[in-house]
């Protein structure tokens, strides 16, 4: 069963990914202590805080070690969007690699895209939050805002286009020995 797992995915993809868990796992981890009553997601909830008022009152919810946190967590998240959205480009491309069809890499090109977009949202939304831990404003806070629902649709619409790509498929991929 490893051989066939190993043969369908590339090990620079395999790498990819498992730092891209490994990436995620630290960025879950960061979040545990940022959980408060007004900050019940952590960080998730700081990023869809929409107004400055909401953003300060989940920052003093925050303790003084809380913010290292805060902080250590949108410092490596500039590391896990670029990460993701390098695996994400890769697999699509992998995927793709036995598609002629026209659509297919019509849609291929939508999907990359779409994921180059959420890793760019993912990382101005982490420059804007950073400066948002320093003076929470409302411009800041609703800016983060729509930056995470950018970054998040996006990666959830690319995901469902590497699906659609890949169910539409007649037949199964081919594995070249090269």
């Amino acid at each position: 069963m490893n051989d066939v797992i190993r043969k369908a995915v590339p090990a620079n993809i395999g790498l990819l990914g498992g730092t891209a868990a490994a990436l995620l796992a630290v960025q879950l981890g960061l979040n545990q202590p940022l959980q408060t009553p007004i900050a019940p997601q952590g960080m998730l909830s700081f990023q869809l805080a929409t107004t400055g008022e909401s953003a300060a009152a989940i920052l003093q919810s925050w303790t003084r070690p809380g913010l290292w946190y805060a902080y250590a967590s949108l410092w490596s998240g500039f590391l896990f969007a670029a990460v993701y959205t390098l695996f994400l480009l890769m697999l699509t491309r992998h995927l793709l690699r036995d598609r002629p069809g026209i659509r297919e890499r019509k849609t291929g090109r939508w999907v990359r895209a779409l994921f180059v977009t959420a890793g760019l949202a993912h990382i101005v939304e982490n420059i804007i939050l950073l400066g948002n831990l320093e003076a929470p404003s409302d411009r800041l806070s609703l800016s983060a805002t729509l930056l995470a629902l950018v970054s998040y649709t996006t990666l959830l619409l690319g995901i469902a286009g590497l699906i659609v790509i890949r169910a539409a498929r007649r037949h199964p991929m081919h594995h070249s020995e090269a």
